[in-house]
């Protein structure tokens, strides 16, 4: 067996997306939820886009389908900590992403939680695969780290 993949800090990130977090993420343990660092991701992503421009859930004409998740956790976290997303692409092809997000919890440098998302672009009206508008794959190339290029 390999040694232990070191754990993520903010540096390895190429952007950030503030969260917070609510009373009901914690469970009866007193620590947020295991479901709950999903949804933190979703939010992470969809917010980046729409603040980005990329992205109006109601009328765009192309919009990412989530095919595939996971996560690896690493320490606690709950109400009321605050939550930063940090944000890269380790793999863009002609109509899909994989974004890979950290969770950072208050001003801690290394990652509670990561984890990735997978969106496949697909037509709205078909929701059959569509290529990548040339607008989002230029901001998801600055989202790409050194070591994904």
């Amino acid at each position: 067996m390999g040694g232990k993949t070191p754990i993520t800090t903010r540096t390895d990130y190429a952007d950030f997306y503030p969260l917070q977090t609510r009373g009901n993420d914690n469970d009866i343990y007193g620590h947020m939820n295991n479901v709950v660092h999903y949804s933190l991701f979703d939010t992470a992503v969809n917010g980046w886009l729409m603040e980005h421009g990329l992205l109006d859930p109601r009328t765009s004409d192309t919009f990412g389908l989530v095919v595939e998740t996971g996560c690896k956790y690493h320490a606690e976290m709950g109400f009321p900590d605050k939550v930063t997303a940090g944000l890269r692409v380790a793999r863009l092809g002609s109509s899909s992403i994989r974004y890979e997000v950290a969770l950072f919890r208050n001003d801690e440098d290394t990652a509670t939680a990561e984890g990735h998302f997978v969106h496949v672009y697909v037509n709205r009206e078909t929701h059959r695969p569509s290529k990548i508008e040339d607008n989002r794959r230029a901001a998801f190339q600055s989202l790409m780290t050194v070591e994904a290029q």
